[in-house]
């Protein structure tokens, strides 16, 4: 149920990556400067446990200028000039679910600033920013390590991660924690997210999962991308560890059990499920 006052989302689950997630409803938008990455580029990405079927290297826009990252999956971002920072597959235990990233934030890094941008061209709508309100309050219910301050404004010099919006279709992007253990900078919210079709409940089930990129959780569906509409045989998992870490203690399933899946619905209630909680109390 919606909560405004600071009531609870619940832990995030690993998987690939989410709020990002409806890429397959996402409106395209004009986008200058996209280029496609070279096969050593993906190579890279695949031996990271990377969906490699739909990436480019865009200009994404940042309130302070633009960074040429990788776009991968519809809302993962990668930055382009530390692709080689991050580690390549290794094993990984057999029929096991819940994933975060190679990189999670670093317990001096936990008291993370989240600020939702005000400043125009890049401002929240005042929907997004009831949701973000309600996102942030789902992780600080949990009993863990990870403690969020929210504030809005265009100060970035105080800020750990900034929230702001760009154009596109419904969903949004973020990128994981670095490898020195700070969390993701920049999460950004898509316009076509802010339409009477979604909720206010959708946002904040976006907002959360985006979040939930930036503290270091996978999509849980990150190697057959079932929640985008995949109906064919399960395939068998890549060996993806550390890229993609399975959480022990977390359950295996196939099917939609947790606020990080690839693809959303008009449905969400922007909640944690069981599962999500005990990832992220797990993992901090």
């Amino acid at each position: 149920m919606k909560k405004l006052k600071l009531l609870a989302l619940s832990a995030i689950i690993a998987g690939c990556i989410v709020s990002c997630q409806k890429e397959d409803i996402t409106v395209a938008e004009p986008q200058e400067a996209i280029q496609q990455p070279s096969k050593a580029q993906l190579d890279k990405l695949f031996k990271m446990g990377v969906n490699i079927d739909d990436v480019s290297i865009e200009e994404i826009p940042l309130p302070d200028g633009t960074k040429e990252k990788y776009l991968v999956s519809g809302d993962i971002t990668l930055p382009v000039n530390d692709l080689d920072k991050y580690l390549d597959l290794g094993s990984l235990e057999v029929n096991s679910k819940q994933y975060r990233s190679d990189h999670i934030v670093a317990p001096r890094y936990r008291n993370i600033r989240i600020l939702g941008w005000t400043g125009t061209g890049y401002e929240l709508t005042p929907r997004m920013r009831t949701a973000l309100i309600w996102a942030v309050a789902n992780y600080n219910a949990l009993p863990n390590t990870l403690n969020f301050t929210l504030t809005f404004g265009t100060n970035q010099s105080q800020a750990d991660m900034v929230v702001y919006r760009v154009p596109g279709g419904p969903g949004g992007s973020a990128g994981f924690p670095t490898a020195d253990g700070k969390p993701n900078r920049y999460v950004r919210i898509n316009t076509g997210l802010d339409v009477p079709a979604y909720s206010l409940n959708v946002i904040e089930h976006v907002m959360g999962h985006e979040i939930g990129h930036s503290v270091g959780f996978r999509h849980q569906d990150w190697y057959n991308r079932w929640s985008c509409g995949y109906n064919g045989p399960l395939p068998a998992e890549p060996s993806v560890n550390p890229a993609a870490i399975w959480i022990p203690g977390t359950p295996w399933s196939p099917y939609a059990d947790s606020i990080m899946l690839s693809c959303f619905t008009p449905n969400e209630d922007g909640e944690f499920t069981n599962s999500d909680k005990d990832a992220l109390n797990i993992l901090y």
